[in-house]
């Protein structure tokens, strides 16, 4: 056997498959250090022995920690908003129905392991990148507000991650204008109002895993009127004022 059929097959496994065996396990050495015991505890070192690998490796795939640690914080980003996008897919009622759905996913993945939660809540000040992360991640929270509240840009048209489609359709349904891009002087911003929604949602998450209260539907229920009463009335005064201004255009005489 020539030596490179050797280096390209060990036991059957191919050396990509190799590979991405090892960058699995750092990752999840990665995860489960960061979930279980916060950031600081994940180091090269540490991730490297509970992975049960040799440093080099490391290396092979991330070239310092903190690339590791924004992998991690983008493998878990991805698999919340996958739970949110598909659940919210799953439902066939209105938009307030989907968008509790959704939640109530999003919530039951996180009560079921709240490392997921950790990762994503942690303090991110001297971390390069990660503060970037949770403004996309907020971000992408109210898309999916502004999508389910009928206006603006919702998920389907945004990205979850890198290469990745958030998979949310702008359907006849979603009540998107094009026109609503435009915001009067005097009107409520509905961005502004769904990223406040976004932030809202995740500070009753934290006292919510803290002291328990009720299911995650229950949360994920009141998540949802809260969220499309306030995006809703920041639509509803948005066109109200466009109609108002639209009346008071001068008529020509007929």
């Amino acid at each position: 056997m020539a030596r490179s059929d050797v280096v390209r097959n060990y036991g059957g496994v191919s050396a990509d498959e190799r590979r991405a065996e090892r960058r699995r396990r750092l990752l999840a050495a990665g995860r489960e250090a960061w979930g279980g015991s916060g950031l600081g505890e994940v180091t090269v070192r540490g991730v490297c022995a509970s992975a049960g690998l040799q440093p080099r490796y490391f290396y092979e795939h991330f070239p310092d920690r903190g690339a590791l640690v924004g992998a991690v914080a983008d493998e878990v980003r991805t698999e919340l908003f996958t739970t949110l996008v598909e659940s919210s897919l799953a439902v066939d009622g209105d938009l307030g129905e989907r968008l509790r759905a959704a939640l109530a996913a999003f919530f039951g993945i996180i009560a079921a392991d709240p490392s997921l939660h950790r990762i994503m809540s942690t303090d991110l000040a001297g971390v390069p990148g990660l503060e970037k992360r949770r403004l996309e991640t907020l971000n992408l929270v109210a898309d999916l507000i502004l999508e389910y509240g009928g206006i603006g840009q919702g998920v389907g048209d945004r990205s979850v991650a890198d290469g990745n489609d958030g998979g949310v359709s702008n359907d006849g349904d979603s009540g998107i204008d094009e026109a609503a891009s435009a915001v009067p002087a005097d009107g409520l911003d509905p961005r502004p109002a769904a990223l406040f929604v976004a932030g809202g949602v995740n500070h009753l998450l934290d006292n919510w895993l803290e002291a328990p209260e009720g299911s995650p539907e229950e949360l994920a229920d009141l998540c949802t009127r809260l969220c499309l009463l306030l995006v809703r009335d920041a639509r509803d005064s948005r066109y109200g004022r466009e109609a108002r201004d639209a009346a008071a255009v001068p008529q020509p005489p007929r």
